[in-house]
C-alpha cells in the first residue's frame, strides 16, 4: 500500500514538472513574439517614415531638375542675344574705330596747321627783331611769342612825350619799321593796345587814363594806316589804361614800365575757325 502511495505520488510531481516546463517555454516563445512584433512595428513606422522623406527629396529633385531646364533655356537665349550683340557690337567698334582714324586725321590737321602758324610768327619776330635792330637799340622794346600771337612792346618814352598821344619824330621810324614786316603777312591781324600807369590825368583834351590810352592806340593804328598803308580792315585800337600792369606802380621805374604800348599781331579768328569746322576727308 505503501509503495502504491509513493508511485502516484511520484507520477504527480513528474506530471507536474512536465507542464511548468511547457508553460515556460511557451511563455518565453510569447514575449519573444510579442517583442518581435514590436520591433516590427517600429520598423515599419521607420519605413513609412522614410518613404515620406526620400518622396520629398524626390520632388525637391524634380524640382530643380526643373530649374535647370529652365536656366538652360534662358541662357541659351541669353547667349543667342549676345551672338547678336557681339555681332553689332563689332560693326560699331570698327565703325568708332573709323571715326577716330578721321578725327586723328582732322587733329594732325589742325596741329599741322598750328605748327605752320608758329612758324610763320617765329618768321615774324626774325624780322622784325632785325628791322628794329638796324639802327634802333632800345632795350624799351620786346619782342615775345606765346603760341600763335606776337607781342611788341614799346616805352611810350619812345613814341609819344609824356601826357601826349601826338607821336613823335622817332616813334614814325619805329612803326615803320613795323609796319615793314607786318605788310608782308597780310593775312595775320594787328591789334595795337595803349597803357598807363595809375597816376591821374586831367587835360583840356584828355580826360583821364581811358582817354589817354584809348588815344594812344588810335594814334599809332592811325601812322600804320595813314603813313604806311597798313590795311585799316586789319587794324584793332584798343585802350587798356591803368588796369593791366606789368610792374608795381609804387616806383618811378614801375610807373615806366607800365606806360607802353603792344602791338599784337595775330591769326584771324576767322581762319582760326574755319580749321575748327573743317570735316576730315
Amino acid at each position: 500500500m505503501k509503495k502504491l502511495i509513493l508511485l502516484t505520488t511520484t507520477s504527480v510531481l513528474l506530471a507536474s514538472c512536465v507542464s511548468q516546463k511547457k508553460y515556460t517555454e511557451l511563455s518565453d516563445n510569447h514575449d519573444k513574439t510579442k517583442q518581435e512584433l514590436v520591433d516590427t512595428k517600429a520598423n515599419l513606422q521607420q519605413c513609412l517614415i522614410d518613404k515620406d522623406v526620400n518622396a520629398n527629396k524626390v520632388a525637391t529633385l524634380e524640382s530643380q531638375v526643373t530649374d535647370l531646364q529652365e536656366d538652360k533655356r534662358t541662357a541659351l537665349k541669353q547667349v543667342e542675344g549676345l551672338t547678336v550683340l557681339t555681332q553689332t557690337s563689332t560693326e560699331s567698334m570698327k565703325e568708332v574705330i573709323g571715326q577716330l582714324s578721321e578725327k586723328d586725321k582732322y587733329i594732325n590737321g589742325i596741329r599741322e596747321a598750328m605748327t605752320q602758324k608758329d612758324s610763320i610768327n617765329m618768321a615774324i619776330k626774325y624780322h622784325l627783331t632785325k628791322e628794329l635792330a638796324d639802327g634802333i637799340q632800345d632795350e624799351d622794346i620786346t619782342i615775345d611769342v606765346e603760341k600763335t600771337v606776337v607781342f611788341i612792346n614799346i616805352a611810350d618814352k619812345l613814341l609819344f612825350n609824356s601826357g601826349s598821344s601826338t607821336v613823335s619824330n622817332r616813334a614814325q621810324e619805329i612803326l615803320g619799321k613795323v609796319a615793314t614786316v607786318i605788310s608782308t603777312r597780310p593775312e595775320m591781324e594787328v591789334m595795337v593796345e595803349g597803357y598807363t600807369d595809375d597816376v591821374p590825368i586831367s587835360r583840356k583834351d584828355i580826360k583821364d587814363n581811358w582817354d589817354l590810352s584809348t588815344k594812344r592806340a588810335t594814334a599809332v593804328v592811325r601812322v600804320l594806316q595813314n603813313d604806311h598803308g597798313v590795311d585799316p580792315k586789319r587794324l584793332t585800337a584798343a585802350g587798356r589804361s591803368e588796369y593791366m600792369p606789368i610792374a608795381t606802380n609804387d616806383t618811378a621805374s614801375g610807373r615806366a614800365a607800365n606806360r607802353r604800348t603792344r602791338i599784337v599781331i595775330l591769326p584771324r579768328l576767322e581762319e582760326f575757325f574755319e580749321i575748327l569746322e573743317q570735316k576730315p576727308e
